[in-house]
């Protein structure tokens, strides 16, 4: 299977005035098109350092990061920028939404700031409504909608440039058993469709959703199963 994101031997390591701490230690990581992979450990292991990294929002301190085979170092600002926002969706913990724009509005912003074609803009963010089951809840404020479908419009909007890997940084952490559950399942949904998806979690049962689960400690991979 085709490699979409992979690191190699890649180091982060900060400095804390004369001390050198290190956030990630020689990771090498694979993630194939159409994965879904789940990455856990517990709290500072290096989990988000990582997902920093694929999603391609820091630079490693030494080795490589390669999105489709292009090290990302060599790209420049402007088209890392362009790389993030039409290749890469994200999910957060805290949904992010704009409290004053509705759900659509919600899922459209990004298309309209990549000045996609607004036949176009329409189109696609109804579509990602009814894909996350929230068809009828286009005109809702965030406010109006609970945090499993505020999570859910955000699946949609960080669907809505056509990524082709999508990141979820504890995408159920802020949310209740059943509504985590109805996340996940929108994921699995989505990866049966072929996209690719990397989360972090450190919910064993949220992590079993995931087909590779890959066991991070002390900024090192320690396991996959």
């Amino acid at each position: 299977m085709e490699t979409i994101m992979e690191l190699q031997d890649v180091w982060k390591i900060y400095r804390m005035g004369d001390v050198e701490v290190p956030a990630l230690s020689g990771v090498d990581l694979k993630i194939r098109i159409n994965e879904f992979v789940a990455i856990t450990g517990p709290s500072g292991c290096g989990k988000s350092t990582m997902l920093n990294m694929i999603g391609c929002l820091d630079m490693p301190t030494r080795g490589k990061v390669l999105l489709e085979g292009k090290d990302i170092s060599e790209f420049k600002r402007d088209e890392l920028a362009r790389v993030r926002g039409k290749k890469i969706g994200f999910i957060f913990q805290t949904f992010n939404l704009y409290p004053t724009l509705t759900a659509l509005e919600n899922i459209q912003l990004p298309m309209r700031i990549h000045e996609i074609p607004e036949k176009e803009v329409e189109n696609t963010s109804k579509k990602l409504l009814a894909t996350v089951g929230l068809a009828e809840r286009g005109a809702h404020f965030p406010a109006q909608l609970s945090g499993g479908q505020q999570q859910r419009v955000a699946v949609a909007r960080a669907l809505s440039t056509g990524p082709s890997i999508l990141l979820a940084d504890e995408p159920t952490g802020n949310l209740d058993t059943k509504s985590g559950g109805e996340v996940m399942d929108v994921f699995k949904r989505l990866n049966s469709e072929g996209l690719t998806i990397v989360m972090i979690t450190h919910d064993p049962r949220i992590a079993g959703y995931a087909g590779r689960i890959v066991k991070m400690l002390d900024g090192k991979i320690v396991g996959e199963t």
